[in-house]
């Protein structure tokens, strides 16, 4: 069963080898990914699971000890999921959200419980999210989850998806909903809206959704924000 949940968001600015010179204006998300890291590992959990945003190419289960890196980002910094001295399983590397996610680890010193990850697709539907999320909640007594993932990437005219005046209500409700816990507003996200505000976290926290059906838990919203024009959201579930 589900214990405990963290959201963070997943770009690879959020390694300070990666933004450089930038590093201190995500300097608040970082602390309060902290934060969220610092529930799931107060919740004693016996397994830990990561969910973030792929391609298809890139999606799929990664087995503890799968190796990324962010050399694609021109820094060249590798990380691994989990255990340092896991043993480097067959397979693809992991994709930015997981990588991202594996680094937040390394960050925090996690060393609680063995470690899963699954990358999950733009394309999944809400049903085969919360199907994927009742999988996971089911995989051992305790199980906490850290989602990884992005609200719109439109808040302002330069980003990424230039400026759209449908981000920025999009995200407020995200964060509502990402913030008190709200799995039938979580399952009820506009899939198409969300993919045209190039929001890469709707799958991840849809499977999250899934999860915490039987669990009970209530949430806590520890930073929203929009720096580049992307909808940042930090929230921990316990």
């Amino acid at each position: 069963m589900l214990v405990a949940a963290a959201v963070c968001p997943c770009p690879p600015l959020l390694v300070p080898e990666v933004a450089a010179g930038a590093a201190p204006e995500l300097d608040a998300a970082r602390a309060a990914c902290s934060d969220a890291l610092a529930v799931l590992a107060a919740s004693r959990p016996d397994l830990l699971v990561v969910v973030g945003p792929a391609d298809e190419a890139g999606s799929g289960a990664r087995a503890e000890g799968t190796r990324g890196s962010f050399r694609g980002f021109g820094v060249d910094l590798g990380v691994t999921l989990g255990r340092a001295d896991a043993d480097s399983p067959a397979g693809p590397a992991l994709p930015p959200s997981l990588a991202v996610a594996a680094w937040l680890l390394e960050r925090t010193g996690w060393a609680d419980a063995p470690i899963e990850a699954l990358g999950v697709p733009e394309t999944l539907t809400a049903e085969a999210c919360a199907e994927a999320g009742r999988e996971i909640g089911a995989r051992a007594d305790r199980v906490a989850l850290l989602v990884m993932g992005d609200a719109s990437a439109c808040r302002t005219l330069k980003a990424p998806g230039y400026l759209d005046e449908r981000a920025a209500p999009f995200d407020a409700a995200v964060a509502r909903v990402l913030g008190t816990a709200d799995l039938a507003a979580l399952r009820d996200l506009d899939t198409g809206l969300a993919r045209e505000l190039q929001v890469s976290g709707r799958a991840s926290w849809q499977v999250l959704a899934g999860a915490a059906e039987p669990a009970g838990l209530t949430g806590t919203l520890l930073y929203e924000d929009a720096p580049y024009g992307v909808g940042y959201v930090v929230t921990a579930w316990s």
